[in-house]
């Protein structure tokens, strides 16, 4: 099994491109998604089916992406609970348990803001596609080779296009290596 995760979403045509490459391959994701960006309204419509039949699960990753360390006790809970808010009234799902936190910053302090407020599993990952920030296509297939392994979590995003010129690619090499593509549900709620 492999969790392939997908954060952010700062590119709406990145998140319609993952969305429809979810849709015709049948592959599972987890987004962890910022609510402040447009492209999660423009696209919830298109999203919602893969959302209710759980082929697509979402996350809380806070509504502006900021760094929970450098938060007060009530930032970090404001910051979640917007997103929560967005998600469940968007797309009509709880995401609790689980949250990411931007860049992977948390400590004691910030799980227990979080889990105040019902997100008591902060979701780190074991792998990355590394594109945060603009990749070559050839760099992202790189590091899936290198990552989308047996009981990995992968961090992938939805904020620069190159990752969506190689889908085949991606979903090839997960065929190749016999792996099953699951949501964080999947494993841990079931």
């Amino acid at each position: 099994m492999l969790a392939w995760t997908v954060d952010d979403g700062s590119d709406s045509d990145v998140i319609r491109r993952y969305v429809d490459f979810a849709r015709t391959s049948g592959t599972r994701l987890t987004f962890f998604l910022n609510g402040s960006y447009p492209g999660w309204s423009e696209h919830a419509a298109l999203l919602q089916p893969l959302v209710t039949s759980g082929q697509i699960q979402l996350g809380n990753h806070t509504w502006s992406h900021a760094d929970l360390t450098s938060l007060s006790d009530t930032g970090i809970v404001s910051e979640l609970q917007r997103n929560h808010d967005f998600i469940v009234s968007t797309f009509g799902v709880d995401p609790r348990p689980y949250y990411r936190p931007p860049f992977g910053y948390r400590d004691a302090r910030t799980d227990a803001a979080a889990a105040s407020i019902g997100y008591t599993s902060p979701v780190m990952w074991y792998g990355s596609l590394a594109d945060s920030s603009p990749r070559s296509e050839q760099q992202i297939i790189d590091l899936a080779t290198e990552w989308f392994l047996p009981a990995h979590i992968i961090i992938g995003h939805l904020n620069f296009p190159a990752v969506t010129q190689v889908f085949g690619q991606l979903r090839q090499l997960i065929t190749d290596r016999g792996l099953i593509t699951v949501t964080l549900d999947d494993i841990f709620a079931r």
